[in-house]
This record gives structure tokens, C-alpha cells and sequence, in this order.
């Protein structure tokens, strides 16, 4: 079961590589998160591995600055590494550094390693959406997060991590209803001037 978990985040990880080679000369492009243009959301993606699992691992990769493909590529292969089978990194205790005014704490990597994979599934989402690329999520990963999100609808967007959910049909798709959940209006599109 612990090694699933870690494979799983190791395929959704696959799955954004995809996007991010998707990008390759549209890192300028605006996403569906307000804060992040395509090369935001991809350094966000990055930066929270970083933070949460490399860093305190021993496993933070010597990056380029200027190569935002290799820079998720040497991510990932620090992933492998943390996560591959019979490492038992699900069965620690992850120290996580004072970061940005936040004290250190720790963090039990087995509830918070499929946090990072829905993360990282819906950044997927973002990051094909805002250049143009195919944004069709697995529609069984949609089905497990959407089902293991808490049933009071707010209770993310109180953390400020997420924006408030989005109002869907019943009838939709379970990925739009996973993304509307955790803030993002499916039907968001770039600006005419990013589609060209």
C-alpha cells in the first residue's frame, strides 16, 4: 500500500512532465491561477517538493536557472529516488524547515504525500490549460481525490490555499468537479493574446 502511494505520485509527476515539455516557449503564458503564469505554476510545483520532501530528505537537485524543462526533469529524478519502492520514506516523519516566517514542523509523509499528488494532478490541469496542451486528467485519480476531499465544501478554502469552490453541475465531469472543489472555473480560458 505505501509503495502504491509513492507510485501513483511518481505517474501523476509523469503526467505533469508532459505538460511542462508542452510548454516549452509559452512559459510566459497566463494560467488559470491568478497569482502564476505557466513557469509560476511549474516553480510552485517544484518548490513545494522542495520544501516538503527533497530539502528535508538530502535530495534538493543542483537546478539550471534558465532551463525550466531540465528543471522539472532533475525533480523528478530526485523523486525516483525519495520514492522509489522500498525506501519507506511514507513510513517517516518528514522535518520541515523554518520556511518564509513558518516555524519548522513535521509532517507525516503518509497523509501528506497523496496532498502533494492531487496537488500536483491539478497543476497538470493548470499548466495544460494555460498553454494550450492536452488537459484530460485521469479520470480514476479524479474519482479517489475528489471522494477523499472533506465534506464541508469551505473547509479548503478557509486554509487560503484554495480559493473558494466554483458552482458545477451535479452532471458534470469528475475532473471539473474536482477542480471547481478546489477553486478553478473548468471553463477558464487564456486571453486571446496567450492563444496565438
Amino acid at each position: 500500500m505505501d509503495d502504491e502511494l509513492g507510485e501513483r505520485h511518481l505517474a501523476v509527476c509523469r503526467r505533469f512532465g508532459e505538460s511542462v515539455r508542452a510548454a516549452d516557449g509559452k512559459w510566459d503564458r497566463r494560467s488559470p491561477c491568478d497569482a502564476w503564469d505557466a513557469k509560476g505554476v511549474l516553480e510552485h510545483v517544484i518548490g513545494f517538493h522542495d520544501v516538503l520532501l527533497l530539502r528535508p530528505l538530502g535530495l534538493k537537485p543542483d537546478r539550471p536557472r534558465d532551463d525550466p524543462q531540465l528543471r522539472w526533469e532533475l525533480t523528478y529524478q530526485a523523486l525516483e529516488k525519495a520514492l522509489k519502492p522500498g525506501s519507506r520514506l511514507i513510513e517517516r516523519v518528514v522535518d520541515v524547515p523554518q520556511l518564509q516566517g513558518n516555524p519548522p514542523m513535521k509532517l507525516d509523509a503518509r497523509a501528506m504525500i497523496p496532498n502533494l499528488t492531487r496537488d500536483v494532478l491539478v497543476h497538470t490541469w493548470d499548466l495544460a490549460r494555460a498553454v494550450g496542451a492536452d488537459e484530460q486528467l485521469d479520470a480514476q485519480w479524479c474519482e479517489q481525490f475528489y471522494a477523499a476531499l472533506p465534506t464541508d465544501t469551505a473547509a479548503l478554502s478557509v486554509s487560503r490555499i484554495f480559493d473558494a469552490p466554483v458552482a458545477v453541475s451535479d452532471h458534470t465531469d469528475v475532473q471539473s468537479k474536482l477542480l471547481a472543489r478546489l477553486g478553478r472555473n473548468p471553463s477558464w480560458q487564456p486571453p486571446n493574446d496567450d492563444r496565438s
